[in-house]
């Protein structure tokens, strides 16, 4: 095999064998680069030794911990592929994503026992017939990951497979309301590694703290920069504010990720007299704009803050931005990354003129393959090697991209990717309601929360209601968080609903 993702851990382990890491504070455990890739050699055996095969997927239900970096490694070193799924959604949705990736082992957390004990009961929709449980009582039919994985050698199992195969599928929301599988390759992933670790400011020893979720590429790509250059990883179950200052003071943290929403929520609890922060380095921030304000605070207290713009697509990177700059260009997420290669197109596929807005195109070796099962979504995106994002952006003379408009109106909610499209389907179901449009407004909490704009089919439709209806539909921060009745939607001659108008029309509201 020519490059496989999960040989870097095997080769971190041979170099590097008694570094720390990972520190996982919710269990206390630490574990060296050998204790780790053990640990991920034995999962890699019990995979085969359940039958799972090259190309075989594997679904990931994991709450941030040492079980998912492992798994994730395991799945590599055999050629099958990881499917990380996102433990926000709801059982219908879950179910959708595992049907079609045809999914047949999930590993997951006791956290989402009971969705799981729902998604084993519609087994004659789903192929999964593996069930791997973290933690917790053991629900029926499933087997216990430590038991499992602690029965199986700890010997390097033999590599399969090649560079071009697939190391893992990530889905993310699709404008049609379905999610779409983004693959990526071996290949494709090393590709990733390389030019993040090329860009972004790395050194040797540095330590790095996990608070995004890990089915995340803002998270995972972060894992493997640190698997791949020796850095320690400091992993939180999930997002804690105060606990990640005490967690930047006493573990000496170096270098984050979080997106502006974290950002604010970290200096709301800032208390000066306990939360030394001299250690912290500088802090990535992507998925929204970071503030001039915000930057500025940071910088205040000698942390960087260096923005990023990237997709699912390209495994991270897309452009990243100093403190500096993004100082002087407010609102710019930068230059392209080493590597890849960044355009701003008009309608006609010609480059626009500086500070002239288009479409942003990115291509570089780090592009995904395609989309899972959707070859007519991945000649939409994939363009003689260009990837067309969707995103609307401005270049300058000194080819500094800021980001205009969304994808395709996405609207993102606490660093989530929430589609408008995926919600007008659910809301479209409800007998009371003729049209509806969903739109992005201000959240004090959330950066962004949903508003339906609804059409009535019956008068006696109450805003309550709207929202009631979505529990259970959909996670809940992709739910509508405030609704307003109208008459009727703007549209275009084609019938898509104008939401540059919606938003217009409704600039004054807002959220909790």
């Amino acid at each position: 095999m020519q490059q496989n993702v999960g040989q870097l851990l095997t080769k971190r382990a041979y170099r590097d064998p008694d570094i720390e890491a990972i520190f996982e504070p919710s269990s206390d455990r630490r574990f060296s680069f050998r204790e780790l890739n053990d640990r991920s050699n034995q999962v890699a055996h019990a995979l085969r030794d359940n039958g799972v095969q090259h190309g075989d997927r594997v679904g990931l239900l994991l709450m941030n911990g040492v079980e998912f970096i492992e798994s994730f490694f395991a799945a590599g070193k055999i050629g099958a592929v990881n499917v990380p799924l996102n433990w926000r959604l709801v059982a219908d949705e879950l179910e959708f994503i595992l049907a079609d990736a045809g999914a047949t082992v999930l590993v997951y957390s006791a956290d989402f026992a009971e969705v799981v004990r729902e998604l084993k009961s519609r087994r004659d929709d789903i192929a999964i017939t593996t069930w791997i449980q973290v933690g917790g009582d053991v629900l029926d039919g499933a087997v216990d990951y430590d038991d499992w994985r602690s029965a199986a050698t700890t010997d390097e199992p033999s590599p399969s497979g090649s560079c071009d195969d697939l190391m893992f599928i990530m889905y993310t929301s699709g404008t049609t309301g379905l999610p779409k599988g983004v693959m990526h390759s071996h290949d494709t992933v090393l590709w990733s590694i390389l030019t993040a670790v090329a860009t972004a400011d790395f050194e040797v020893g540095d330590r790095y703290l996990i608070s995004l979720p890990m089915f995340h590429v803002g998270a995972l790509n972060p894992v493997l920069c640190c698997i791949y250059s020796g850095s320690s990883i400091t992993i939180l179950k999930a997002f804690d504010p105060v606990q990640s200052w005490e967690l930047i003071r006493d573990e000496k943290i170096t270098t984050t990720l979080m997106v502006p929403v974290m950002l604010q929520f970290m200096l709301a609890v800032r208390d000066p007299a306990v939360h030394d922060a001299s250690s912290l380095r500088w802090v990535m921030s992507g998925a929204a704009p970071v503030a001039k304000t915000l930057i500025e605070q940071y910088n205040d207290l000698g942390i960087e803050i260096h923005q990023v713009y990237g997709l699912t697509e390209t495994g991270g990177p897309g452009c990243l931005i100093s403190s500096a700059d993004a100082v002087k260009r407010a609102g710019s997420t930068g230059k392209s990354f080493y590597f890849t290669q960044v355009r701003v197109i008009n309608e006609a596929g010609a480059d626009v003129g500086v500070d002239e807005s288009g479409e942003v195109l990115i291509k570089g070796p780090n592009v995904m393959v395609g989309y899972w099962n959707r070859a007519e979504a991945t000649a939409e995106a994939l363009v003689d090697g260009w990837l067309h994002t969707g995103d609307v952006a401005t270049m300058d003379a000194d080819g500094f991209v800021t980001i205009v408009d969304r994808v395709k109106d996405m609207l993102i909610s606490g660093g989530e990717n929430v589609y408008p499209a995926e919600i007008e389907s659910v809301l479209l179901a409800h007998p009371k309601i003729a049209d509806v449009g969903v739109i992005g407004v201000p959240s004090e909490r959330w950066g962004e929360s949903p508003l339906a704009a609804v059409v009535q089919n019956d008068e006696s439709l109450t805003a309550d209601e709207v929202i009631e209806f979505c529990k259970g539909k959909l996670a809940p921060f992709k739910a509508v968080k405030a609704v307003e009745f109208v008459t009727e939607l703007p549209r275009n001659p084609s019938g898509k609903i104008l939401k540059r108008e919606l938003r217009e029309q409704f600039a004054e509201a807002r959220t909790d």
